[in-house]
Formats: structure tokens, sequence, C-alpha cells
């Protein structure tokens, strides 16, 4: 997809994106590939790393320019120690991030040499975050512009963190990741859903394997109540559906290392982009851009792009 920079207006910072998710250490296992069922084969390298999708997406939000919150939880241990430090290395307000007692979440991270990945989360500390958390946090921030959750978090703080977006005037985005039942109750606080195709396959019923089948897929979204559908196809690109329109978008072509939170680094380019005003086809580009840098560094958080850095691959294009 072209860009023309004499015309494009970039993120900037404008209202506050509140992220309210999970706060992971990744364990990530570098192999040749993936072991079968019952299968025992030699590991490579073994890297930690900070994670957790909304760590992730925070940071991928963050690093695009945008004012950035998190409300999460982390664990009494030294992990928690470690992901608050990064929390605010990365410039995000952590005042609302709570402790509790006992070992912050995990994930355990298989990457081979194609850079596809497999990965196996422990909640920990993330499984402690309430309704009530995030539903008192939200109403003490002003000037919030986008509220983003994902599926890592307990349902009852992903329902609550949809509803006080909505009470404030945000725009409400759930990242249903990883797959459970989302209720249709949910997905009517939702202003933009986004699943990738293989997400978008379970939580529909439908085939997502060509353009036409992921677009009806996301057409099934906003037909249960989610204005708009944004299913994320890898290097395929993305579809969208809104309630006026309705396109596609191509994949950024790069060189993938690992795919490793390239899902991401989409909804925190998303994120940003809306809250700094950006049409939702420019927000698509930066999202895309966002997620297609991302696949080129190995780990979650080190591979999330600048703003430097999309902006130069837009200009490319």
């Amino acid at each position: 997809m072209k860009s023309d920079p004499q015309n494009h207006q970039p993120v900037a910072t404008s209202g506050r994106v509140v992220v309210v998710g999970s706060l992971n250490v990744d364990l990530v296992v570098g192999l040749v590939r993936m072991p079968a069922p019952g299968e025992t084969v030699m590991g490579e390298t073994l890297e930690r790393h900070p994670g957790g999708k909304g760590l992730n997406q925070a940071v991928a939000a963050a690093r695009l320019g945008a004012r950035v919150s998190m409300i999460g939880s982390l664990g009494s241990d030294d992990s928690g120690v470690w992901l608050q430090g990064i929390v605010h290395e990365e410039g995000i307000d952590a005042t609302r991030i709570i402790t509790a007692d006992g070992p912050s979440g995990t994930a355990l991270i298989e990457v081979d040499a194609t850079g596809m990945n497999r990965i196996v989360v422990i909640p920990g500390a993330n499984a402690a975050l309430t309704a009530a958390d995030v539903t008192a946090a939200i109403a003490a921030m002003d000037d919030v512009a986008v509220v983003l959750t994902q599926g890592e978090i307990p349902l009852e703080a992903i329902t609550a963190a949809m509803a006080a977006g909505r009470a404030c005037g945000a725009r409400t985005i759930l990242n249903p990741a990883p797959v459970r039942d989302y209720p249709g109750s949910l997905l009517a606080l939702v202003d933009f859903l986004v699943p990738n195709e293989h997400e978008a396959a379970h939580l529909s019923g439908l085939p997502t394997e060509s353009l036409v089948d992921a677009s009806e897929a996301a057409r099934h979204f906003t037909g249960m109540g989610a204005p708009n559908a944004i299913i994320t196809r890898g290097a395929r690109g993305a579809v969208w559906v809104s309630p006026s329109s309705s396109g596609s978008i191509a994949a950024y072509r790069v060189s993938p290392v690992d795919t490793v939170a390239a899902g991401d680094a989409f909804c925190g380019g998303l994120a940003a982009a809306l809250a700094s005003g950006e049409p939702l086809p420019e927000a698509l580009r930066w999202a895309s851009a966002a997620g297609a840098l991302a696949t080129t560094i190995a780990g979650a958080v080190p591979s999330l792009p600048t703003r430097d850095a999309v902006e130069q691959l837009l200009a490319s294009e």
C-alpha cells in the first residue's frame, strides 16, 4: 500500500489510551521445529522477556507517541518488581497497577525456525484483577480516548473495562485472545473487535481462509453487536467491516523472525492512531505497519517498533 508523506498526518499525542490487561514474564524457547505430541526435541536458546498481551499493547501504543495508562495486576515476587520497572521505563502511567500476593503471570513460548510460535499462559497475579479495580481506575482518569483490553484477564474485568470506557465516552477495543466464551452482552460494549483469523473462526464458527470468508466472518461479528470488526490475517493482511464501509489492507513486506506480539503491535498501533483522531483506514495502516515490524525482531516487548520506524515503513511503500 502506498503512502504520501506530504499529505500524511502522523500519529500524535491526543487523548489517553487506557490498556486493561495482563503483564507476564515471557520464557522464550528457540527451536528448529515444534515437537509432536509425546516427542522430545532439543531447544537452541532460552530467553526471558517482559510480555503479556496487556503490557505488549501498552508499550506498542506508547512507542507510537500515545499517552498510555495501564491497569493490571502484578505478583509480589521479583518478576513483579522487574515488570513494574519495564512499565516505568516505557513512560507508561502505572499508578493503577495493583500488587497481588503470589507469583506474577508467566508465558511459556516456543518459536521455531520459521518464526511461528506456540504459547502457554499461566495467569498468576493477572487473575486477581477485579471489575471494581478496573471501574474505579478508569473513573479516576481524565481525557480517556480509547480503552483497550484482551482475554488474558478475568472476564469480569474485561467487561468492566468496556463498560467504563463507554461510560466515559471513550472508544472501546477488544482483542479476543485467547479464545474463550465472550458473551453477546460484552460485544455490545465493544466498538472495535480485533481477532486474528484463527480466533475469528473459533468465535464465529465460520471459515476465514479466503478474503471473502474473512469478510463474512467480520460481518458476523458486526451483526452480534460490535459496530466495527477487524480480522488480522498475518502475512495476508487484514479485513475490516464498519457500519458505513468495508475493505482490506495488504500486509507490509518484511522478513519475519518471530511472530510473537505482532497482533499486540497491531492493536496498540490501532489504539494510538484512533486516540490521535485518525479515521479507521489510516489507523489500520499504522496498525498494519506496527504489526509487520514486530515480526522482524525476536521477543515480545523488544520487538515493538518506535514511531520513527513505523513512519519509515509507511513512507517506503
